[in-house]
């Protein structure tokens, strides 16, 4: 089934919606919100699910028109975001282009951060920042929520947790990384609100692209209307969230409401593009010796998608403008 929130309060409230994105109906009597249909997933699941048909069927009686400009993110506030590197060949091109050796262990144990989770941006939320000099780059990513995940949850026993996956635009100011990464920390002011689709899917939504922890379908992201890169999710990823999601719990319970992301969609094959201006760049400066890309200027528009083998957005799209944020002085 597809699940989205509407923007009504901080936690929106909770809408099922048509797996051909058309219409979309309150979940009303079985969860106001996201988080409270997965707090109690067991009871609320085959409620949904039998929403879900009933809307696919034409048979909901109140039925609306769905609008991706009135979603909040699935889960406009999480307990918890938890971002991984899991296409580890990214890191290694990154790091190629500085001249940075690649620790062996980078390729047996995942990379992962824990970011901001109060706040996540809607689908066509602005993205508000303050100065460009920053170095403002987008992320295409996978990510996947889960429901309660015990402390220790090995890999063999970690996808059962899973209850939904959608996209997210995992935002950097690249420009702050160094600097914050010198400090021994990780990263927080590099690290702004990181935007969703509009829409979560159940794993079963996804048939046979989710395969092996991993979602096979290419995320087509658009710069400024222009398509800047489709890697297939499925390729080059060198720890499903399987994997992924054990590295989360290993000394900590996950509560549900968790997400995990995947980290940048990167693919070695550089005729598919890419999903960061970072990535781009350090392709341009490995082949020619310089950089062209410039990173996101006030006034540019990003968009992410992924469609079935038809053409038909799953999701929904991440459609963002970048904006200029002006109500507070800032300082570095």
């Amino acid at each position: 089934m597809k699940l989205a929130s509407l923007k009504e309060g901080r936690d929106g409230s909770l809408m099922v919606v048509s797996r051909d994105l058309q219409l979309a109906c309150r979940a009303d009597g079985i969860a106001a919100t996201l988080q409270a249909a997965l707090d109690n997933w067991d009871e609320c699941e085959r409620g949904l699910n039998a929403m879900y048909q009933r809307l696919n069927r034409g048979e909901c009686a109140h039925a609306f028109a769905f609008d991706t400009a009135a979603c909040a993110a699935p889960l406009p506030r999480a307990y918890q975001w938890a971002d991984g590197s899991a296409y580890v060949s990214h890191i290694e091109l990154v790091r190629k282009a500085r001249g940075a050796d690649m620790p062996p262990g980078f390729w047996t144990d995942p990379l992962m951060y824990q970011g901001m989770s109060d706040g996540f941006l809607g689908p066509c939320e602005p993205i508000e920042l303050a100065d460009e000099a920053w170095g403002i780059d987008f992320e295409g990513e996978i990510a996947v929520i889960t429901g309660d995940v015990p402390m220790g949850t090995t890999e063999a026993s970690a996808l059962p947790h899973v209850r939904l996956l959608m996209l997210v635009n995992d935002v950097s100011l690249r420009n702050l990384v160094p600097a914050e990464l010198a400090k021994g920390f990780g990263f927080f002011q590099s690290k702004p609100a990181t935007s969703c689709s509009p829409v979560a899917v159940t794993p079963d939504e996804l048939g046979q692209h989710w395969q092996n922890a991993r979602l096979h379908l290419p995320l087509r992201v658009f710069l400024n209307n222009q398509l800047f890169g489709h890697p297939n999710a499925g390729v080059d990823m060198t720890f499903g969230f399987d994997r992924l999601i054990a590295h989360a719990c290993f000394s900590r319970h996950l509560s549900a409401g968790t997400v995990i992301g995947s980290g940048t969609v990167s693919n070695r094959d550089e005729s598919t593009g890419s999903c960061c201006i970072a990535e781009r760049r350090t392709r341009e400066l490995l082949n020619t010796g310089e950089v062209s890309t410039p990173f996101m200027q006030f006034g540019d528009s990003v968009r992410m998608e992924m469609l079935d083998e038809q053409g038909r957005s799953i999701f929904g799209a991440i459609d963002q403008q970048l904006v200029h944020y002006k109500a507070a002085q800032l300082s570095r």
